[in-house]
């Protein structure tokens, strides 16, 4: 028996709404995963904050429950979109005009394409040559647990998969050399992540110690135009 025209096309918009629908779950999913992988890592550096000054523990306080309020945000439109495109089917401008939205979410957390905003830009100093690829590496830790949106490493733009080489006074990132003075400038709430990188004990403290130093500055406007190659993956599949 022949299936007609019509037939095909509902169950073509069948297919697409389920696509969009689980492009939407995944999205969702990321950001509950990022939220419980920030709290898990903050409680486990409880120890390293036993001996801050009150105002810098309230400080940083302050910091999380306002990532915690983004997340929870991101999570509420998530949802929202998702019960809109099941009601509206995938033929309406709204599913359209969603999945535009996501994708440009998601090339700015891959990295693909240029941004701006407020955000913090750090420079650190190693006249000493003893600033090591593991300092960096907290600095990047740091600021993704603030909530940095986006960051970007002298010319280079981080992704999920950047990764910090070498041995002091010879670093690369993602195996291109960094040359110090290293400049690290970053997106997003600019008294949050200021506040993480000068907590007592943390990044500038380090850097201090290890024979470097920084000049931290806060700016109502970043750019950052450095981008990432858009790479196939080797073995990931979608499931659906």
């Amino acid at each position: 028996m022949s299936t007609s025209p019509g037939t095909r096309r509902r169950s073509t918009r069948r297919r697409r709404s389920r696509a969009l629908s689980a492009v939407l779950i995944t999205v969702l999913c990321l950001g509950l995963g990022l939220g419980i992988a920030t709290q898990v890592q903050r409680t486990r550096s409880g120890d390293a904050l036993a001996d801050s000054r009150p105002q810098d523990l309230v400080v940083l306080l302050d910091g999380l429950q306002e990532r915690e309020a983004a997340l929870r945000e991101d999570i509420a439109e998530s949802e929202a979109a998702l019960r809109r495109l099941r009601a509206s089917g995938d033929t309406s401008a709204a599913a359209l005009g969603e999945a535009r939205a996501r994708a440009g979410a998601l090339a700015v957390l891959a990295g693909t394409v240029p941004v701006a905003g407020p955000g913090v830009e750090l420079v650190v100093t190693d006249p000493g040559r003893q600033v090591g690829p593991e300092t960096l590496l907290d600095v990047l830790q740091e600021l993704r647990g603030a909530g940095a949106e986006a960051v970007q490493v002298g010319d280079v733009r981080i992704g999920v998969d950047a990764a910090f080489t070498g041995v002091p006074g010879s670093i690369a990132l993602d195996g291109r050399q960094l040359a110090a003075p290293y400049r690290i400038r970053a997106i997003g709430d600019p008294s949050t992540l200021a506040a993480a990188l000068n907590i007592p004990g943390g990044v500038v403290d380090t850097v201090r110690r290890g024979g470097g130093d920084s000049e931290l500055t806060e700016r109502d406007r970043l750019e950052i135009t450095a981008l990432r190659p858009l790479t196939d993956p080797q073995y990931a599949r979608p499931a659906n």
